[in-house]
């Protein structure tokens, strides 16, 4: 139903990344979308002038749309336009894709997150997390688990 990515797929093509998304959601699926960008928009990613940290998607008119995306203007590329670094910038994915989607957001309760912005055959896409929010005590019990695994390989490496 929805294309999944491996990690390995996306080695050397990593534009940018939310960490903090992983921070505040258990990602339970990633699908990958492409995006409708202007030139200027292009330029700026290959510079990698783009920031995900408050980036959502949210589905409304039976289209995806991704939000909160920061992509600086370069000042060499975008004198002839009044460029918008915060504009809403459409997703292109599939009619199964989207309906699975707007399942998932509207009867699951789930929330839909930009994670991950890279290159792929010469596109940029999109990945999106479907993602349940993380209570505060969650994020508690993340944290003391890696360190835990840290402590433990340090105690194995003295060894």
């Amino acid at each position: 139903m929805a294309r999944k990515k491996s990690k390995s797929a996306l080695k050397g093509s990593l534009i940018a990344s939310n960490k903090k998304a992983g921070h505040d959601y258990f990602i339970e699926e990633r699908l990958e979308a492409g995006l409708v960008l202007e030139g200027w928009e292009v330029k700026s990613l290959r510079a990698g002038q783009v920031h995900l940290k408050e980036s959502y998607v949210l589905l409304k008119d039976g289209e995806a749309w991704l939000f909160g995306a920061h992509i600086t203007p370069l000042i060499t590329a975008s004198t002839h336009i009044n460029p918008d670094p915060q504009r809403s910038r459409k997703l292109l994915l599939h009619t199964r894709e989207l309906s699975h989607l707007f399942g998932a957001a509207e009867r699951q309760g789930y929330t839909l997150v930009a994670t991950r912005l890279y290159w792929k055959r010469g596109r940029a896409k999109l990945e999106i997390g479907v993602a349940k929010g993380k209570k505060q005590y969650d994020k508690r019990a993340v944290e003391r688990e890696r360190d835990w695994q840290r402590e433990k390989q340090r105690l194995l490496k003295a060894h």
